[in-house]
């Protein structure tokens, strides 16, 4: 009975130690297990033609969206949001390709402590439902209380689904 009772204790140990390694292991997130990946991009900013016009992405390729429920330079998208939105991180100073505009890049630390980057004062953001490269899911989507658009180069959303877009979206 002993070495049952032993073997139990054990199982149980273990399982407590992985339990306590993933949640302390949330990339500095909060107290949430769903906090954004910070690896997600490199804090490249770059242009790619899409469906509603030339847009901004990050250096894989995947299109970049800003929150109208967003104050300049100040990210609102937390928690379930931001896993849904991953934040594009800044390890280092952002970067720009294509025909981005370096003098509109910025970055704002996060209420979870992530620095994010920012182009003309929109802090960015990554869509969970864009698979693939190129891809424009998000746009127009309403969620967590406003609406997301993709940006064109110079930081204006474009408003409308349609290829070439619309302008506006200013603070």
């Amino acid at each position: 009975m002993n070495i049952v009772v032993t073997r139990m204790w054990a199982a149980s140990a273990v399982v407590c130690l992985v339990a306590l390694s993933s949640a302390c292991s949330d990339n500095g997130g909060g107290s949430s297990s769903k906090s954004p990946s910070p690896t997600m991009g490199t804090g490249t900013v770059d242009t790619r033609n899409t469906a509603p016009g030339t847009v901004l992405v990050d250096a894989t390729g995947r299109t970049l969206y800003m929150f109208e429920a967003d104050t300049a330079n100040t990210s609102t998208c937390t928690g379930d949001c931001a896993v849904v939105w991953p934040p594009l991180p800044a390890p280092a100073p952002p970067t720009a390709g294509g025909n981005a505009k370096a003098n509109l890049l910025g970055t704002t630390v996060r209420p979870d402590g992530i620095t994010q980057v920012t182009y003309n004062s929109h802090p960015l953001y990554l869509f969970q439902g864009d698979q693939q490269p190129g891809n424009t899911n998000g746009q127009g989507l309403n969620q967590f209380g406003a609406l997301w658009y993709v940006l064109d180069a110079n930081g204006n959303a474009i408003i409308t689904g349609g290829s070439g877009g619309g302008g506006g979206g200013g603070y």
